[in-house]
């Protein structure tokens, strides 16, 4: 997979989609070890929060040298703004279905808040009825799409190919999964949903509820809300304040630690929705280290140590022969991989060994 992974910002307008996502592209300013940029307009990058890789760069600093640290990231990407009839290409509907079917999983900012200068779009704040607003466009965007694939998989299906009459019947389950108005991903199937379906609603789906600021240490009626409707669908709720985060994003890292705590919270929004982001895509984290660096390798959970090499360069997962492991406590315990090897913690692993979440891992390979 690649180092990092998306999440497509959705949301319907005035809900503080463009509010978040102008907080990501603008903290720039934050410590130089987990930096923020735009790659283009629409998508901004931010490092995964990691603090043991802070502390491994400490045991790893040999007088005034510190190794650095490189991070691993997250893509968000500004969806193309959504509207009713976005299904049918209403707006900038054909940019956004676009747009939305190329990330991992979908981030749906949803309006938490009162605020009388902020106008919703329906007259009124509902976030439940925002959320199945937007639901609805993916279904039926999904449904479209379907159908027109259905058609052609049913004509090769007369042709007495098996393959393609497999997937016709397929199609045809996810359609009335679609048509009972459910996301495809509501029920799971007997075989896999091939990627080339091009369909929105398998994406998994993080709840944000934006709060203003008095809300963000207890849940409002709004957030309680949004939180039994993702409840019923297996879905994540990540509680963040839009206008919270862009103040965040222009204050020193201290300064931010320090407004944070002031607040009553230990964690921005964003760096909670990372998290959740990599939670509710199976992914995990491990680590080479050494005087020269210490980085962050994504994964996915249940990945093997020769697929893990593959991540630093192909020619290690070709060539691998075995992997010297630690625990990367372990390593902080011991000071480095001298004395970690004379107490016996440096672990040789094979082939077949499963990575774990914090792992420090050296491939040995053959050239």
């Amino acid at each position: 997979m690649s180092s990092g992974l998306s999440i497509g910002i959705v949301g319907l307008p005035n809900v503080g989609k463009s509010t978040l996502f102008n907080a990501i592209t603008r903290a720039t300013v934050l410590a130089a070890n987990y930096p923020f940029a735009t790659i283009e307009p629409n998508v901004g990058r931010v490092t995964v929060p990691d603090e043991r890789l802070s502390a491994l760069s400490r045991v790893f600093t040999k007088g005034e040298r510190v190794p650095p640290i490189i991070p691993t990231y997250v893509e968000f990407v500004d969806i193309a703004g959504l509207v009713k009839g976005a299904s049918q290409g209403e707006g900038l509907g054909n940019q956004f279905l676009a747009n939305i079917r190329e990330v991992d999983a979908i981030a749906h900012v949803v309006r938490c808040f009162e605020d009388d200068n902020v106008i919703h779009v329906a007259g009124r704040v509902d976030p439940v009825d925002d959320i199945e607003t937007i639901n609805t466009e993916l279904i039926l965007a999904d449904m479209a799409g379907l159908e027109k694939r259905l058609q052609n998989l049913q004509k090769k299906a007369k042709g007495n190919d098996k393959e393609a009459a497999a997937l016709a019947s397929l199609a045809e389950e996810i359609l009335a999964v679609l048509a009972a108005g459910k996301p495809a991903r509501a029920r799971e199937y007997d075989q896999p949903v091939p990627k080339d379906f091009g369909l929105i609603t398998t994406k998994p789906v993080i709840y944000v509820a934006n709060v203003g600021e008095n809300d963000l240490t207890e849940d409002n009626a709004y957030v309680r809300r949004v939180r039994e409707y993702a409840a019923a669908e297996g879905a994540q709720v990540v509680k963040i304040s839009a206008q919270i985060e862009g103040e965040l994003s222009e204050m020193p890292e201290e300064e931010a630690r320090e407004f944070l705590a002031d607040l009553g919270v230990q964690e921005s929004g964003l760096d909670q929705l990372v998290k959740v982001g990599y939670k509710t895509l199976g992914l995990i984290t491990f680590i080479t280290s050494g005087e020269k660096e210490v980085r962050a390798w994504t994964i996915r959970n249940g990945e093997k140590a020769p697929e893990a090499a593959g991540e630093i360069h192909t020619d290690l997962e070709k060539g691998f022969i075995r992997a010297e492991v630690i625990e990367w406590d372990k390593m902080v315990e011991a000071g480095g991989w001298a004395a970690a090897k004379s107490k016996g913690w440096v672990r040789t692993e094979g082939k077949e060994y499963v990575m774990k979440d914090g792992d420090i891992m050296n491939v040995l390979h053959s050239s």
